[in-house]
C-alpha cells in the first residue's frame, strides 16, 4: 500500500515528504533544522524558514527522493539529470538518479533500492541493511564498457518476483567514491543480497528462496 505523502505549501515553496521512500539519512535535520524540525508532535515541515534555492537544495540532497519541491516563486524546479547514474553504497543500497518509472508508475527521480533483501518495502531501502548485518563493498571491480550513445532519458525499473532488479534504459553504475564500474542500457541488479558478483545478479536468489514480498 502506498503511503500518503505529506504536502506543506509555503508562501514561495511547497515542501512534499513521502515517507514510504524515505531512509532517514538525515540530511534535511541536519542541513536545515529549521525546515525539518526533528523530534516534534504536530507541524515540522517549515517551507518558509528558508529561501526557495535553499528549500531546493535540501530536497537535492535527499537521496532516497522522498523529499521533493515545487516552486511558486517562478524559479526553477528540480530537472532531470544529464547523466543517469546509480551509486553503490557500501553496505548499503542503490542511489538511483534517472527519471524512474516502477512498473507503470513515474516515481520521480531519485530513489534508493534495497540490495540487502531484507527491506518491508521492496523496491525500496528502508535502513534494514543495518540490523541485518549486510555487508558489501562500494567498490566492486570495474567492468569494461564503451561509453553510452546516450546518458540521459528515462529508466524503468522492473523488480522480478523472487528475483533481481531489471534496469531498461541508459545508466551509468558508479561505486561510492564516484568511480564509473559500467555503463549498460539493461542490467539485471542483486536485490537478495547474496550474490557473489554484487551489484549485479549471479541467480542466487533461486539458490536460497529469495522471497521479494
Amino acid at each position: 500500500m502506498t503511503e500518503p505523502i505529506e504536502e506543506v505549501r509555503g508562501k514561495r515553496v511547497v515542501l512534499r515528504f513521502e515517507a514510504g521512500k524515505c531512509i532517514h539519512s538525515r540530511n534535511c535535520v541536519l542541513g536545515r533544522p529549521d525546515v525539518f524540525e526533528p523530534n516534534v508532535s504536530g507541524d515540522w515541515i517549515h517551507p518558509d524558514a528558508a529561501t526557495p534555492e535553499e528549500v531546493a537544495g535540501l530536497a537535492l540532497a535527499c537521496p532516497s527522493g522522498a523529499i521533493t519541491y515545487e516552486r511558486l516563486d517562478g524559479g526553477s524546479n528540480e530537472a532531470a539529470p544529464v547523466v543517469n547514474t546509480a551509486h553503490v553504497r557500501e553496505n548499503g543500497p542503490l542511489a538511483i538518479h534517472a527519471p524512474l518509472t516502477l512498473g507503470d508508475r513515474p516515481i520521480g527521480l531519485r530513489a534508493t533500492l534495497c540490495r540487502c533483501g531484507a527491506s518491508k518495502r521492496k523496491p525500496f531501502c528502508e535502513g534494514r541493511h543495518s540490523a541485518a548485518g549486510f555487508s558489501a563493498t562500494g567498490e566492486p571491480p570495474t567492468q569494461e564498457s564503451k561509453p553510452l550513445e546516450s546518458r540521459a532519458g528515462p529508466l524503468q525499473l522492473s523488480p522480478a518476483p523472487n528475483g533481481p532488479l531489471r534496469v531498461d534504459g541508459p545508466l551509468e553504475i558508479v561505486s561510492g567514491t564516484g568511480r564509473t564500474l559500467h555503463r549498460v542500457t539493461r542490467a539485471f541488479l542483486c536485490r537478495c543480497g547474496s550474490s557473489s558478483n554484487k551489484p549485479f545478479c549471479d541467480g542466487t536468489h533461486a539458490k536460497i528462496g529469495f522471497q521479494s514480498d
